[in-house]
């Protein structure tokens, strides 16, 4: 298959996690040579504002950094767009109208995915920033996915996991995530929403099986390959 349309994808939040979301795009593609993979223009900016230090503790707005890195990639050649970080959507959700092309939403692909998945519900598996401006929990109630949110020690250990990938060190994260993980399916035995981009990458060094898991990472790679490849951009 030919691809349609150009993904301009607005990374560094952080760095692995957006290298990792370029193999999904390259593991998921209709491809069988080079030419038939899509066209894709990163642009890693590692030194955009901590998202959820803006949103807890008054850092830096990171919007105005968002807006401007979308913009490059749509003056670069980019048809759609996608952000591989959940809580820059907090921010880019207030400055809709202001991007000047399609931008697939990480957080509606994946609630599709975990409503098909488990229609009982998941663990909500985010940074503080995230859960704090309930962003997930605001398009769980539109979609009709039923969440299940960690309590406040929890939360702070799932903090932990999260800096520990972004300081490269996945094992001890990936150490602790099992730990956490083990906990939350005691409570209640239903999958997780990886809703935070280094989640996956723990998850992966937790030795548990991949089922239990619903990535962001992935849910945002799989929409994308289905717009790149057609002729019309649906957005949901």
């Amino acid at each position: 298959m030919i691809p349609k349309k150009t993904l301009g994808v607005l990374g560094g939040m952080g760095p692995a996690a957006s290298a990792e979301f370029m193999v999904l795009l390259t593991r998921f593609a209709p491809a069988s040579c080079d030419q038939e993979h899509p066209k894709v223009i990163l642009l890693s900016w590692p030194q955009i504002p901590d998202r959820t230090k803006a949103i807890l503790s008054g850092g830096e707005d990171p919007s105005a950094y968002l807006l401007e890195g979308l913009n490059k990639l749509v003056a670069w050649g980019a048809d759609v767009l996608a952000v591989p970080c959940n809580t820059a959507h907090y921010f880019i959700d207030k400055m809709k109208d202001q991007i000047p092309r399609p931008l697939i939403h990480i957080v509606e692909s994946t609630l599709e995915q975990a409503k098909q998945k488990s229609p009982s519900g998941a663990w909500l598996i985010a940074t503080k920033g995230t859960i704090r401006t309930g962003l997930y929990q605001r398009y769980a109630n539109q979609m009709g996915v039923k969440l299940l949110l960690p309590d406040s020690e929890e939360q702070d250990k799932i903090q932990s996991c999260i800096e520990l990938v972004k300081k490269n060190d996945s094992q001890a994260a990936g150490r602790a995530l099992r730990e956490i993980l083990s906990s939350l399916q005691k409570k209640n035995d239903v999958p997780f929403i990886a809703a935070c981009t280094e989640i996956p990458l723990a998850f992966e060094a937790t030795g548990l099986e991949d089922d239990l898991m619903i990535s962001s990472l992935e849910a945002l790679a799989v929409k994308c390959i289905s717009v790149i490849y057609s002729d019309v951009y649906n957005p949901y």
